[in-house]
């Protein structure tokens, strides 16, 4: 992608995108998503209804009436993107490869984000951590990301969730509200995902397409792993080999669903054809 072609597309999605953020996300991001904790932020003159364990006695002792301590929200937080760019996510039977869809996602959030002044930072993994982009503020920084996200060309096509979440606890010392989007077409993250979910406020986002779920009787067919590269004949004319490959994938569905809320965790499932306006809104509510 030559640099002209990749400043329309990074436009492109910075214009859907940030209107998305600014005009649907900013406050439900904003009020699902809390602070640290209450700061100190100033003494006022003791009201009626005031709690009394608020009172500044010391305050209160120097001007022979009573003073109340303000707090208010410590709003600053880091967002964590971690993004799934192995070889399944080029995949997409309706208007959209999924990855076009995790980076719209990506680039919303990171825009909902800069619009409350928090840091975004991003982790692309496949099954080893391939790039690592520090938390930052300002659009400059999520500029970057999105552009990251474009045209990144990974050096492997498998995947590995555990291993990503391992290095965000790595380098992540501190509280993150944290977005692993993926198709989740993976298994064996359940126990690191749970210390995750102990120290960070983790979402698991699944974007997958509606022919991921089936086989469809074709014949014979010859079909290639994704993340292998293997080539394979399948006939799709078997009921077992269609039923075996729709039950592969119902468990990996069910495993997302089953580590992600078990260890405390959002979830949120979006097919590539389907709104995931709706989707981020409906999660940002029901958490609110």
């Amino acid at each position: 992608m030559d640099t002209k072609e990749l400043l329309k597309k990074v436009r492109k999605i910075e214009i859907k995108t940030r209107r998305l953020s600014d005009h649907l996300f900013g406050g439900e991001y904003h009020s699902t998503f809390k602070g640290r904790g209450m700061t100190f932020s100033e003494v006022r003159q003791y009201q009626f209804g005031d709690d009394v364990r608020a009172i500044d006695w010391n305050v209160t002792a120097r001007y022979n009436e009573p003073f109340v301590k303000v707090f208010e929200e410590e709003r600053e937080l880091t967002m964590m993107l971690l993004v799934d760019v192995s070889g399944s996510e080029l995949f997409g039977t309706a208007n959209q490869f999924k990855k076009e869809v995790v980076t719209e996602i990506s680039a919303t959030l990171a825009f909902s984000a800069m619009q409350n002044n928090d840091k975004v930072g991003l982790i692309l993994f496949s099954d080893e951590v391939e790039l690592f982009i520090p938390p930052k503020k300002g659009k400059s920084h999520v500029l970057r990301i999105i552009r990251e996200l474009l045209e990144f060309e990974p050096k492997s096509l498998k995947t590995d969730i555990a291993e990503a979440l391992k290095f965000l606890m790595n380098v992540m010392k501190k509280r993150a509200i944290v977005f692993v989007l993926s198709d989740f077409i993976a298994e064996n993250y359940a126990d690191t995902l749970r210390i995750v979910g102990n120290k960070h406020d983790a979402t698991g986002i699944r974007v997958y397409d509606e022919k991921e779920e089936y086989i469809p009787n074709l014949g014979l067919i010859q079909v290639q792993d994704a993340e292998t590269g293997k080539l394979q004949l399948v006939n799709t004319s078997s009921k077992e080999v269609r039923h075996n490959y729709w039950r592969y994938h119902s468990e990996r569905v069910d495993y997302f669903n089953e580590a992600f809320t078990k260890s405390g965790n959002g979830i949120i499932s979006c097919r590539v054809d389907e709104s995931y306006v709706k989707k981020l809104l409906g999660y940002f509510k029901r958490r609110g």
